[in-house]
This record gives structure tokens, C-alpha cells and sequence, in this order.
């Protein structure tokens, strides 16, 4: 039935905002449609589309979206290597039992946290993980 899905983004400026999701967090560029629609693929089951906001639909309304970017590697070398293009987190990383996590917002204020996963506690019987 389903071929695939994104998560939409609205956002007040489209050049910006593909440079931030392309050129500052390294996601690659699907296609875009002019000033109308623009597709990133951020890796393993997840598109985004980035959407020109309008009345209706406004920008960076906070805790309208929070959008989770599962990490290959360390979450320390991701934070350090997004500082380095200019990515302000909003607070430290919190270290759990599921894992590692930190925000921080693209350039309309849309909620972005980087997860660094450790499902060996599923193991323990809280929780299932499967791979689809």
C-alpha cells in the first residue's frame, strides 16, 4: 500500500533552508521544485520535504515538530563536527539507557535532535526491536 514517506517541514526561506539541511547538516538534495517543494533524503528511512510556509501553515511554530536523526557513529563526533558548521545546540547531551541525545533548531525554530541509540536494554525485556 505504502511506497515510502517524509516528514514535512514549513519553512519562511527555501534557498536558506536547503543550504541548512544540505550544506550544513550533509543530507543529500532528492529534488527540488523552485521555491515550491524541495525532498532531502537524511539516510536509513527518512525523507524530508521542505515546504514554503504560509498562513496556515507558519514556520517554526516551537513544539509543532521534532524530528529525530538516528546517528551511524558517535554522537560526539556529530556534535563536534556540527559546531563546526555553525550548529548551536541547545544543551548537553543527556545519556541514558536508550541512548544519547541532544537539539537543536534549524533556522525557523523546527526542534532537531540527534539520536545515538543503544537498544541493548531491549534485550533485558523492555521493549522489542525489530529490522523491517
Amino acid at each position: 500500500m505504502f511506497s515510502g514517506g517524509y516528514a514535512t517541514i514549513y519553512v519562511s526561506d527555501m534557498d536558506a533552508s536547503v543550504r541548512f539541511y544540505t550544506e550544513t547538516l550533509g543530507m543529500k538534495l532528492d529534488y527540488r521544485f523552485g521555491n515550491h517543494w524541495a525532498l532531502v533524503h537524511a539516510g536509513k528511512g527518512l525523507s524530508i520535504g521542505i515546504h514554503p510556509a504560509s498562513e496556515d501553515r507558519p514556520a517554526g511554530r516551537k513544539g509543532s515538530i521534532h524530528l529525530g536523526l538516528e546517528l551511524n557513529g558517535s554522537i560526539d563526533d556529530a556534535v563536534r563536527e556540527l559546531e563546526s558548521r555553525g550548529v548551536r545546540f541547545s544543551g548537553p547531551v543527556i545519556r541514558d539507557k536508550a541512548g544519547n541525545f541532544v537539539s537543536f533548531c534549524d533556522l525557523d525554530g523546527n526542534v532537531i535532535y540527534l539520536a545515538e541509540m543503544n537498544l541493548s536494554h531491549v534485550s533485558q525485556g523492555e521493549g522489542e526491536y525489530t529490522h523491517a
